[in-house]
C-alpha cells in the first residue's frame, strides 16, 4: 500500500485525533486553524485513504481485570506458508491476544497477551496455544511495570 502524503494541517489534525478521538469537528478545526467545513472534508480524506482506520478508547487493563501483560515468542516447527497460515488462522479467535507479529530471528511470532492472572495465563497456554498442531516452543515474559505505553504516533509532515 502506497504512502499517504501528509502535509503539516493533516500531521495536526492527526496529533488531535490521536490526543482525543471524541473531540469535535468545531473544537479540532478551532486547534488546527480551518473553518469546520474544509477541516471535516481533510477528517474524511483520512478516513477514506486509511490513514485513520478506527476510533477507539483506551481502557485501563486494571480496572477491567487484566493486569497481567505477557509477551509470549512463538516457533514453529517448520516455517513454511502452510503452517504460518494455520497458526494464524488458529489464534486469531483467542481474545487474549492483544498484538500478534511476525518475527524474524530466532522466533517466528511475538505475542502480547492481557490476562486477569498466573492461572489465567496457564489455561491459555494448555487450553489454546499447546493444542495448535504446527507449534514447536513457547517462551514467556511477565512485564513488571508499564514504563512507556503510546498509542500517539509521531507524524511528520511531508516538505
Amino acid at each position: 500500500m502506497p504512502k499517504v502524503k501528509l502535509d503539516r494541517l493533516d500531521a495536526r489534525i492527526l496529533h488531535h485525533i490521536q490526543s482525543n478521538g471524541k473531540i469535535s469537528n468545531t473544537e479540532l478545526a478551532d486547534k488546527v486553524g480551518l473553518s469546520p467545513s474544509p477541516c471535516l472534508r481533510r477528517v474524511k480524506a483520512l478516513e477514506k485513504s486509511g490513514v485513520i482506520k478506527r476510533y477507539v478508547g483506551i481502557l485501563d487493563p486494571a480496572k477491567v481485570g487484566l493486569p497481567i501483560n505477557v509477551f509470549t515468542t512463538v516457533s514453529l516447527k517448520n516455517q513454511g506458508r502452510p503452517s504460518l497460515e494455520e497458526f494464524e488462522r488458529s489464534i486469531i479467535g483467542f481474545t487474549e491476544i492483544m498484538e500478534c507479529y511476525l518475527m524474524t530471528g530466532t522466533s517466528d511470532y511475538f505475542l502480547r497477551v492481557s490476562v486477569p492472572d498466573m492461572e489465567g495465563y496457564e489455561q491459555f497456554l494448555l487450553d489454546k496455544i499447546t493444542t495448535i498442531p504446527c507449534v514447536a516452543n513457547i517462551e514467556s515474559s511477565f512485564s513488571l511495570k508499564q514504563v512507556i505505553y503510546r498509542t500517539e504516533m509521531p507524524i511528520i509532515p511531508h516538505q
